[in-house]
């Protein structure tokens, strides 16, 4: 009798635990490649184009900025410093702001966002051509970042950190190793015009170029054909505070 009733119980134990296996199953959602990445993207507002500064203005107005003041970035303003550095200015010819020997662009440009409005903290690549920012890596990655540029407080501080690495390959295909110099040429163009848009904005930033380049690549998640040429720490300004 015992073991009728002990053969009873198992039976309604593992009918019970199929039971649970198979809801579990029918309720879990599969997600395509596509609904992931999706789930990663974060389309950025449409730059504009129509500041109230004129080039004069900006340019006696650029300064190295080491120290920010609180607050977060707005997205709006990240966005105009992406699209600065990378962005498309010409759709039928993908034309950029920066200019590019060959129009091969061989740079790529990351974000490690950490206070940034309506974005949440993470390691992002700019995407020019759809102006958008793919999620590389989840969570704050500044302190690290800072760690890799010989513990520069500027990294760690900022709001967020623009990173410009170039990949030398896409250029010296064409121009052999003369390619190298004119990737280099391009990242100042691009840091130029990050500066200058962030005096637009009444923000700060500073190119650093004093870092560990294998502990950058690894902190933002970068290929191994990238290699990191400058960081660009961006906050507020501590006259705005």
């Amino acid at each position: 009798m015992n073991y009728l009733l002990l053969m009873l119980f198992v039976t309604i134990m593992m009918t019970v635990g199929l039971t649970m296996v198979f809801s579990t199953l029918q309720t879990t959602e599969v997600r395509t490649p596509a609904e992931e990445r999706e789930e990663k993207s974060v389309q950025l507002p449409a730059p504009r184009k129509d500041g109230g500064r004129s080039i004069e203005e900006v340019l006696a107005a650029r300064r190295s900025v080491r120290e920010y003041a609180d607050g977060l970035l707005t997205l709006q303003e990240l966005s105009q410093l992406l699209w600065a550095a990378q962005g498309v200015t010409d759709d039928p010819t993908g034309f950029r702001t920066a200019p590019s020997a060959g129009a091969l662009y061989p740079l790529e440009v990351y974000v490690a966002a950490g206070e940034v409005a309506d974005l949440p903290a993470g390691v992002y690549r700019y995407l020019p051509a759809e102006h958008r920012l793919d999620r590389v890596a989840e969570g704050d990655r500044r302190r690290d970042l800072s760690g890799a540029a010989l513990n520069q407080s500027a990294v760690g501080d900022a709001a967020a950190v623009i990173a410009i690495a170039g990949v030398y390959e896409r250029t010296t295909g064409k121009y052999g190793e003369r390619g190298i110099r004119y990737v280099h040429m391009e990242a100042g163009h691009a840091a130029q015009n990050i500066y200058l848009q962030a005096a637009s904005l009444g923000l700060g930033t500073v190119s650093i170029g004093a870092f560990h380049d294998d502990d950058v690549g690894r902190v933002l998640g970068m290929n191994e054909d990238e290699h990191p040429l400058y960081l660009m720490p961006v906050g507020k300004t501590i006259r705005e505070r």
